[in-house]
């Protein structure tokens, strides 16, 4: 693998670390962005993050899930990483078509780890983790790219799932 973990935490970075102000996802305001797709969208540093990811999914694991539209990407290179299928979870039932909320073949009973971009609060994820759930699918992980440190692990880990981020803000070289 080009460079190791800490390699590609400098290049993560450098691709798609913002300064400013910005309006997280959560409502709070931050001086700080990663945009997920700066990173997701160069084809060298999406392939790193999906061998990287693939490391944290599960052996157990029988399914992959990526909430839209920031983890079909992630979800997308883990799954040929790890050569296992992949669910897509929209925000809400298109209303139109199969009118699915989740997309890809639906087993209940299987085992599913989820993959994530950034993490701040948990919030999106916990509600892609509930819309699976609901869907009979039993979630045993959750794999991130980067946790925010602004709540996010303790709201994860208080609703009882194995939570593994690839790095934490604290691990990240920021200028």
């Amino acid at each position: 693998m080009v460079g190791g973990k800490e390699a590609l935490g400098r290049d993560l970075v450098r691709a798609s670390y913002l300064k400013g102000e910005f309006v997280l996802r959560s409502g709070k305001k931050s001086n700080r962005y990663f945009d997920k797709f700066l990173f997701e969208t160069e084809p060298d540093l999406l392939k790193r993050l999906g061998s990287h990811l693939a490391e944290l999914v599960p052996k157990e694991t029988q399914r992959l899930a990526a909430p839209e539209l920031g983890a079909v990407l992630l979800g997308g290179v883990v799954s040929m990483e790890t050569g296992l299928p992949l669910l897509l979870v929209r925000k809400e039932a298109k209303g139109y078509g199969t009118s699915k909320q989740i997309e890809g073949r639906v087993t209940p009973g299987e085992r599913v780890t989820v993959i994530e971009d950034v993490v701040t609060t948990g919030g999106d994820s916990l509600r892609s983790i509930q819309v699976l759930r609901d869907a009979g699918l039993d979630v045993i992980h959750l794999v991130v790219v980067l946790d925010r440190g602004e709540g996010g692990e303790d709201n994860i880990r208080e609703e009882r799932i194995p939570y593994s981020p690839l790095f934490r803000i604290q691990d990240l070289e920021l200028d």
